[in-house]
């Protein structure tokens, strides 16, 4: 793709856990507790057939027992040839920094190589509190994973609200919102940053053999044009992905 046209995809992976009745077996959520090479792989073969400028990745094992010891961000990044930067989703006082497999899981940027840098910022509240600054030459973008909790996600808004109106380049914020009760959560902090929703027509990403919420954006402001959106029936994750091209208005 020419330099100011770019594709974006955002992914909950779930750890490459896979989904379905069995994750559930023997007892419910046991799941989380064994990732699988085949759900990886596929997961890696249906992204280089994108061939995209960035990646999101929410729910990766950085390196853990569960995935044999395999750091999912950097093993899909290497196959894509991208950079990659990863970091523990946890606060970095957080007891789950001493967890074994717990203290693996983050978030990760794979990129391709033009990147300028990337920030860790974190939230003051919420078990998860993860901020991933990656930027580029012409944008910044954020990535996150907001609280369960709903008094929490909204203490996270406004810190996130903050960082975008701090930022001197064009912005996207991505991420998984955990916006259980709709789109509507996010309507004034988006409105406050000046961002837009990629997804105009509110396609469900949740979960996803059936997909009735819409917990996953990818946000958006002034200086970026979305030009195609897709929320595609892909089912690797207890999530669907978000696929979304966008040009980089040239500065005037």
């Amino acid at each position: 793709m020419p330099a100011n046209k770019m594709r974006f995809v955002l992914y909950n992976i779930r750890y490459a856990t896979g989904f379905g009745p069995a994750f559930h077996l023997p007892v419910p959520g046991a799941g989380y507790l064994r990732s699988n090479s085949k759900v990886l792989n596929g997961i890696t073969q249906w992204l280089k057939s994108l061939d995209p400028d960035l990646v999101g990745l929410i729910e990766i094992d950085t390196g853990s027992i569960r995935s044999g010891l395999v750091n999912q961000a950097k093993q899909i990044a290497d196959s894509l040839g991208h950079y990659s930067t990863y970091q523990c989703k946890y606060g970095t006082a957080s007891i789950n920094q001493l967890m074994p497999i717990v203290r693996k899981q983050g978030n990760a940027f794979l990129a391709a190589p033009r990147v300028e840098g990337e920030r860790f910022h974190y939230f003051e509240t919420g078990i998860k509190r993860l901020i991933i600054e990656l930027e580029l030459e012409e944008c910044a973008i954020f990535l996150v994973h907001l609280s369960l909790k709903f008094r929490h996600r909204h203490d996270q808004l406004r810190h996130l609200h903050e960082l975008v109106k701090r930022a001197s380049k064009p912005v996207i914020v991505a991420g998984d919102f955990n916006t259980f009760w709709g789109d509507h959560e996010i309507y004034l902090f988006m409105e406050a940053s000046g961002l837009k929703s990629a997804n105009r027509l509110g396609l469900p990403s949740y979960p996803s053999h059936r997909p009735r919420k819409e917990l996953d954006f990818v946000l958006y402001s002034n200086g970026i044009e979305v030009t195609q959106f897709d929320v595609p029936d892909v089912r690797f994750s207890d999530h669907r992905p978000l696929i979304c091209d966008f040009n980089i208005r040239p500065r005037t």
